[in-house]
């Protein structure tokens, strides 16, 4: 992992099952670390990251210029219960959160809207993985849109 890496997060890229030429949507991307370390790991693929903050996506555009500029990852400022793919945007494989309040059960309703937005997002085998487990979890589309 790069230097500045924080030790969960690291952990947590290692823990997704990421190989090249995934696409891949991160969910409140904060300063864009995850992303990063994320575009690493797939290589030719590209990662998509988002956050509902415009301060976030700024720091993280400010980070992400070799990234950026080789096509492999995005930053748009969207909160995931208003997220959609833009015409032409292919599905994502994984999708991928920490420390989203929308995804934590904190918000029932705010939840059930994300994960709605998030299965659309997602290939008919794509996968999410949120924070919570050691060092993360999956969360089955397919059951139902539960927390």
């Amino acid at each position: 992992m790069a230097a500045g890496t924080s030790a969960r997060i690291s952990a947590f890229v290692e823990a997704l099952p990421l190989k090249p030429g995934l696409r891949v949507l991160e969910i409140g991307c904060g300063p864009g670390v995850a992303a990063r370390a994320v575009a690493k790991r797939v290589g030719n693929g590209f990662i998509l990251a988002i956050d509902r903050s415009e301060k976030a996506i700024r720091l993280a555009r400010a980070g992400s210029a070799d990234e950026m500029a080789a096509g492999r990852l995005e930053f748009r400022q969207v909160a995931i219960e208003d997220f959609a793919l833009h015409p032409g945007d292919a599905p994502f494989d994984i999708a991928f959160a920490m420390r989203v309040g929308a995804l934590d059960g904190r918000h029932p309703g705010t939840g059930r809207a994300a994960l709605a937005r998030i299965k659309a997002a997602l290939r008919p085998d794509g996968r999410l993985f949120i924070d919570g487990g050691d060092p993360l979890k999956e969360i089955e589309l397919d059951r139902g849109l539960q927390l």
